[in-house]
């Protein structure tokens, strides 16, 4: 059996004990996995569905509006 990778990700905060830097993330039967190594809890997120959630405007910094009374 091949060795998992897994890998810890900066920044994230554990939504169950809210300890911070303790999720780590992971591949188990072709399923993304995220679990803390502080209270063990885990999360799975299908590997096709990944990044499915963002929305319209999550990498833009700013929307210009122009005013129209010039």
């Amino acid at each position: 059996m091949a060795r998992q990778k897994k890998r810890f990700i900066a920044g994230a905060t554990c939504p169950k004990c809210q300890s911070m830097d303790t999720l780590m993330l992971f591949f188990e039967n072709n399923i993304e996995q995220v679990e803390c190594v502080n209270c063990h809890y885990r999360m799975s997120e299908p590997k096709a569905q990944g990044g499915g959630s963002q929305r319209q405007f999550d990498q833009v910094i700013g929307v210009f509006k122009p005013d129209n009374d010039a």
